[in-house]
């Protein structure tokens, strides 16, 4: 059985982990690093996972996840440069950093695989792009797509969409929610309580999720059969454009994708 050791156990670290677990994975073939003494006495506690020093995670693990943030990677591959082996396969699940940076740091011909992933990874409905390097080969790409299809659904890209990918899924989640916070807000503008608007919003967004994984018709045609002529949603979608929704979230995925390229701006040859 492979091991698997994620360096960095943050928020999408942590939904790995727990996502693996929930999928049937041994706690025996994960391991994580984390700097913080107490979060790793709670990941431990919560999922059964050995907690190790980078050193001992290059030494054991067959598959390296970096999951650090991207301001932390210069130390890492300091630290990991001397230790990967021959057969390690780095996974790096870092917004914005090229497959190049970890090939140009690390031993010569280290095969790495870029991920980005999401956070529903938390409960097995991850959506993870993934694009190799240029010493992965189709079996790296297969190892990591395996491991991530455990925890979700993967596509591969090409690196150069990673950052439109960041933008798009990766932050993807956070734009929903938002939006379900601010539907949930309006049900209680209109007076009802807040549990009961919550139930209402959050269900509609579970149903009308899975209508689109099903695949029935496209958005605009599951759009339009709730849009009876001169209705309510017709009104409602008026004051939406009128207020330039739509236009507000090019702009802010558009935005998310320039950070992305930002963050890795540094790191590129």
């Amino acid at each position: 059985m492979t091991t698997i050791a994620v360096l960095g156990a943050g928020k999408i670290g942590e939904a790995l982990l727990s996502g693996l677990i929930a999928a049937g994975r041994d706690a025996g073939d994960l391991l994580f690093t984390e700097r913080h003494s107490e979060r790793a006495a709670e990941l431990t506690e919560r999922y059964g996972i050995t907690r190790v020093e980078v050193p001992e995670a290059a030494e054991r693990a067959d598959v390296l996840v970096v999951a650090v943030k991207p301001q932390d990677i210069e130390p890492l591959l300091d630290e990991l440069a001397p230790l990967v082996g021959r057969d390690s396969l780095v996974v790096s699940l870092c917004a914005g950093l090229p497959t190049t940076l970890f090939e140009g740091r690390l031993p010569d011909r280290t095969p790495v695989v870029r991920v980005m992933p999401n956070t529903p990874m938390l409960v097995g409905e991850a959506m993870s792009a993934v694009s190799p390097g240029r010493h992965a080969t189709p079996e790296h790409v297969e190892t990591v797509t395996a491991l991530l299809t455990s925890v979700g659904k993967v596509v591969e890209v090409p690196e150069r969409q990673q950052d439109a990918v960041t933008a798009l899924s990766g932050s993807g989640p956070a734009y929903f929610f938002y939006l379900v916070e601010a539907m949930i807000d309006a049900g209680i503008l209109l007076g009802l309580p807040r549990s009961v608007a919550e139930q209402l919003i959050v269900q509609s967004a579970v149903g009308a999720a899975r209508m689109l994984d099903e695949g029935r018709d496209h958005p605009v045609l599951l759009r339009e059969a709730v849009t009876s002529p001169a209705g309510t949603t017709i009104n409602g979608i008026r004051e939406l454009e009128k207020h330039g929704v739509r236009a507000a979230l090019l702009d802010a995925i558009e935005a998310a994708r320039d950070r992305s390229v930002e963050l890795g701006a540094p790191h590129r040859d």
